[in-house]
């Protein structure tokens, strides 16, 4: 399973992409693994679109979050990302911003990571998954961060302090 911060959701179509071709090159052994987008509940056009059944993003009107990697109202591959999850039977998560700044703080106190926002949230939709019972046994689970914390100071100094 890989945990994708799905901004614009290039990424998360790339990978897809990616898995599709080395099928075709005859590595049979890749199994697809289920592909999960995570975005912040100020702006989850995909969360939205995929619990509704629609093969398009919703269009969020005021986007807020402070995770600018997702603050995306609308992806233009939106359709693509929506396919990718339903195809890998994957989900959309929604995660606070709340929830994202103390996964930032966990990541760095437990691991010595200084991640992104957008990579934290991946970190905070775990407990989402696990209270809804969607991993599997002995399933690996990738998460991804896209970036440093560095770029965030800011952000931190102000609702971190």
């Amino acid at each position: 399973m890989i945990l994708y911060p799905t901004g614009g959701g290039t990424g998360l179509i790339g990978m897809w992409k990616a898995f599709h071709e080395m099928e075709q090159l005859g590595w049979d052994a890749v199994d697809r693994p289920r592909m999960v987008a995570v975005q912040a509940e100020g702006c989850a056009p995909i969360v939205r679109a995929f619990q509704m059944g629609h093969d398009a993003g919703v269009p969020i009107e005021h986007p807020r979050t402070l995770a600018s990697g997702l603050r995306v109202p609308r992806a233009l591959g939106d359709f693509w990302i929506l396919r990718v999850l339903r195809e890998s039977e994957g989900t959309a998560v929604a995660v606070s911003d709340a929830a994202i700044l103390a996964a930032v703080r966990e990541l760095y106190e437990t691991e010595g990571i200084f991640a992104c926002p957008e990579g934290a949230a991946c970190v905070a939709a775990l407990p989402i998954l696990k209270d809804a019972g969607f991993f599997r046994g002995s399933e690996t689970i990738v998460l991804f961060n896209t970036g440093s914390g560095l770029k965030y100071m800011d952000v931190f100094r102000h609702h971190m302090a």
